[in-house]
């Protein structure tokens, strides 16, 4: 097998139920679709939760700024935190002359006896996949010497999408960790959590409660993940694909090598958290398991109902714009109709074809899904009287010049919106703006201006 991806097995995606109906391949690149992030950052984003493996980036100083401390990815980790470290080469002028190979093995040797990490993962970038360097070879060697897995991960920013760069990590994992240990025992009922990063502690919310069943979470792509686990991921009994279409691709290969079936979930809401602990009973096939999770749902469906009565009179009649990406534009829409917010329209300029679908069936046949949401956003909360946007840090002012209650739910956000408990996050942000006054008066004229 070659060890390089091919970019277009990836992109005509089988598993995906919209490749084969398109003359193009599914989310081929498009000029422009690296503004919202590039490969490099996706397989960055895939890949990071691992904090005891080192990130280091085989390019320019600047490539740096997009691949360290990106998003609050929650780890359980004791030793040190190895995410907090940003890694490059630092590939100058004379690099690229005369080749940078020399000096990322030379980096590689540096990190390994200096922070101990258990994996190196190394990314390519535009510059050196452009250059040639041997990422395989130098990768391979430093493997050998150190004893431990040292993993190229051929993303350069250029090939594509965050989304394709998501689906290059998943890739890089599986052709260099998946496989390569076993486990020191198995259960029934193991699961590997795929496209799960963990960010601001989302899997925390709902783990517990696969615990409390019995389910072990054996391995994760990647939140609060662990390499040597991982690395054990092909003896789980079941795959769940955690919103992320991007690794659908990763999931299908697990399973035509390893026998694995795989279930997409979310758990974002009261009706998606309860469905998806009942796909993953159902699936594992234990009616015993599925008694249990019955059980669990009914007690914690009728605690969170109980706890959300105080906001059900505040949220009544109140309409939201949602401008997020991939899974989100109908996994946190979901979580919003569930506190009894009507969802006017979603931004889907960075989802998949899959997504795009799941937000046309959650939002109905009259709702608006924003393929241009910078442009979009401020003339629907005018046509629809939306009282709430939820979106990144940059639709803040939108807010502020329509006078409306802004919460941020991009990757920057503080709280977790998972599971049964993050619901109840959800609800209180969104209580405390739309009861603070800042939103109204900021918009209105000084008196001078009337």
């Amino acid at each position: 097998m070659a060890d390089k991806p091919k970019i277009r097995e990836l992109l005509n995606e089988s598993a995906c139920a919209h490749s084969p109906a398109k003359k193009s391949a599914c989310n081929a690149p498009t000029p422009g679709a690296t503004t919202g992030g590039c490969a490099f950052e996706g397989a960055q984003i895939t890949l990071f939760p691992y904090a005891d493996a080192a990130h280091l980036v085989h390019g320019p100083l600047t490539c740096l700024g997009a691949s360290w401390e990106t998003r609050a990815t929650k780890t359980s980790w004791r030793g040190r935190d190895l995410t907090q470290m940003g890694f490059t080469t630092a590939t100058t002028n004379n690099d690229v002359i005369f080749g940078g190979e020399g000096k990322l093995a030379k980096a590689i040797d540096y990190i390994v006896a200096r922070y101990a990490p258990r994996a190196v993962f190394v990314y390519a970038t535009c510059v050196t996949a452009l250059i040639g360097d041997d990422l395989d070879a130098v990768c391979k060697e430093a493997a050998t010497r150190h004893g431990l897995p040292v993993v190229p991960v051929h993303a350069p920013g250029f090939v594509g999408s965050k989304n394709l760069g998501s689906r290059l990590g998943g890739e890089a994992v599986l052709r260099h960790l998946i496989g390569t240990l076993e486990p020191a025992e198995t259960t029934p009922f193991d699961i590997n959590l795929i496209g799960e990063y963990n960010v601001t502690g989302d899997m925390w919310q709902y783990s517990p409660l696969l615990e409390e069943l019995g389910i072990r979470v054996l391995a994760t792509l990647s939140g609060d993940g662990r390499v040597a686990r991982i690395r054990t991921a092909h003896r789980a009994k079941l795959n769940v694909l955690v919103c992320a279409k991007s690794l659908v691709s990763l999931t299908r290969k697990l399973e035509e090598r390893y026998g694995i079936p795989s279930i997409s979930v979310s758990f974002y809401g009261r009706r998606d958290t309860s469905s998806g602990l009942r796909a993953i009973a159902g699936a594992l096939g234990d009616a015993e398991l599925t008694a249990r999770t019955e059980a669990l749902i009914e007690r914690e469906e009728a605690d969170l109902e109980r706890r959300l009565a105080p906001y059900r009179e505040l949220f009544r009649g109140k309409k939201a714009v949602l401008n997020t990406g991939g899974n989100k534009a109908w996994s946190i829409a979901a979580a919003l109709q569930d506190l009894g917010i009507e969802v006017v329209a979603t931004a889907v300029g960075k989802s998949t074809e899959a997504d795009r679908e799941k937000a046309r069936e959650y939002l109905g046949p009259n709702r608006v899904l924003m393929t241009k949401p910078g442009q979009e956003q401020a003339r629907i909360i005018d046509e629809t009287g939306a009282h709430l946007l939820l979106a990144g840090g940059r639709s803040l002012y939108t807010a502020l010049k329509k006078g409306i209650a802004f919460a941020d739910v991009n990757q920057e956000k503080k709280k977790s919106y998972g599971g049964y408990r993050g619901l109840l996050n959800l609800a209180e942000d969104l209580k405390h703006a739309l009861e603070t006054p800042v939103f109204r008066n900021v918009a209105r004229r000084a008196p001078w201006e009337t």
